[in-house]
């Protein structure tokens, strides 16, 4: 056995190691990462120039820094009581009803995650979440994974809404316009189904209490509200971060870099110590994605994960209904298993090439958005398939509401298999029939 090959069985046995333990929680997920990620480096799959420096097989510090710097937004934002208020708008919207709750927040989740980008969106969101659901009376868990799995399928709509689709659009020289005219009626549709089927997945969570509705009813929102200067910075500072996010294509400045901006100004108009502006930072968070990104790049560096797509390809050859159906399908898979994002970074290439063999035909082109579908939305068949599951997973647990592995997975992968399957005779009837 070469060394090479003893490398590429070790990083796979700890990768699957690391992923047993995650999933089945026998140890902290973070201790698990962390683990994985050590040994990763041992064996050699990695190395500190490769973990640290690559952009293809090193830790995505956009994502990190994004991630803490919208954190710190969020925790700013959380001094003035817009939270408060904003639950509490919800609930009386909702008349106090959980499944009408759930609705209404899925719905600004999925529209709000098309605008920003689905890990900010479910930052801002989770919070109003809890607040909500200590309201009305009902445990927060299934709302929280409801809308993780609607920023998931929001976001596929635009260029900017989820990670991965930026890595298409850059290697794929798509406009923000092309994702909008090609997804966004395919989300509006999975948007429904997803609404329809909530109302079975976590029927547990509506049970309907009278009283505290009835509470609710009485409240006045605006009372909430603790330091209205402080909200008018705020508010001020978070629709700059808004439009820098929604234009960073034309200006060429990354979402991380905006976020930071936008937290060091906020801290600095805040008046706020340290203590406050970092207390809601997900710590644990930021270093179970930093332990993930260098296992998974690990499997990149060594070939294994563009092995895994280039016998895909050598099997579909020029059929293109049967590789958009492959790559529709095996993304979904793959995604779920390993994060979406350095997956969709190792297969744009190998699909690239296929559109470029196909001479860029309308089918050729079809594969991109199979690509783009099959990631977003196979994102969300486990706690650990998309960013935004992650974050949301974090943030349920430092509230004392701990989300496992497979109490999230096993919602995850109904939806998927439902979105996955509706989504193929879209791409079907739009790219092989009526062309």
């Amino acid at each position: 056995m070469t060394a090479d090959t003893w490398q590429v069985v070790a990083a796979v046995v700890v990768f699957a190691g690391a992923y047993v333990a995650i999933a089945t929680e026998f140890v902290h997920r973070v201790q698990a990462a962390l683990v994985g990620a050590a040994l990763m480096l041992a064996i050699g799959a990695s190395n500190g120039e490769v973990a640290f420096f690559s952009q293809e097989a090193g830790i995505d510090w956009n994502v990190i820094f994004l991630l803490l710097g919208m954190m710190i937004v969020v925790s700013v934002v959380k001094q003035t009581g817009l939270f408060e208020y904003v639950a509490v708008w919800a609930a009386k919207r909702a008349c106090g009803r959980p499944y009408r709750v759930l609705v209404l927040l899925c719905l600004i989740t999925a529209v709000a995650s098309a605008a920003l980008d689905n890990v900010t969106t479910v930052l801002l969101i989770a919070p109003v979440t809890l607040l909500v659901c200590d309201r009305i009376g009902v445990r927060p868990e299934g709302f929280l994974i409801a809308e993780a799995m609607a920023s998931n399928i929001g976001g596929m709509a635009t260029l900017i809404g989820d990670p991965p689709n930026i890595i298409i659009a850059s290697r794929a020289d798509l406009s923000f316009n092309d994702f909008l005219v090609n997804l966004a009626p395919l989300v509006v549709v999975l948007m429904g189904v997803f609404v329809l089927l909530t109302r079975w997945l976590f029927r547990a969570s509506f049970t309907y209490d009278a009283d505290r509705a009835a509470a609710v009813m009485d409240l006045d929102e605006r009372r909430a509200i603790r330091d209205p200067k402080l909200l008018s910075r705020s508010l001020v500072v978070l629709a700059l971060i808004l439009v820098f996010f929604s234009l960073h294509t034309v200006l060429h400045v990354d979402p991380s870099v905006v976020a930071l901006l936008g937290a060091g100004a906020l801290v600095l108009v805040s008046g706020l110590s340290s203590e406050e502006f970092l207390e809601d930072v997900e710590w644990e968070t930021l270093v179970f994605f930093a332990g993930l990104f260098i296992m998974v790049g690990a499997l990149v560096n060594i070939g294994v994960i563009e092995y895994l797509g280039e016998q895909a390809v050598d099997a579909v050859g020029g059929r293109y209904l049967l590789a958009v159906t492959g790559l529709l399908f095996g993304s979904a898979v793959l995604s779920g298993i390993v994060d979406n994002i350095p997956y969709v970074a190792t297969m744009s290439p190998l699909v690239a090439d296929l559109v470029e063999s196909g001479g860029g035909s309308t089918q050729a082109n079809s594969l991109w958005w199979a690509l783009a579908i099959g990631a977003d939305l196979g994102g969300n068949a486990t706690a650990i398939g998309a960013s935004a599951n992650v974050v949301v997973t974090g943030i349920a647990a430092r509230n004392g509401y701990p989300i496992s592995f497979w109490r999230f997975t096993r919602y995850g992968l109904v939806v998927t298999a439902v979105t996955i399957t509706l989504s193929w005779p879209y791409l079907w009837l739009r790219y092989f029939v009526l062309v």
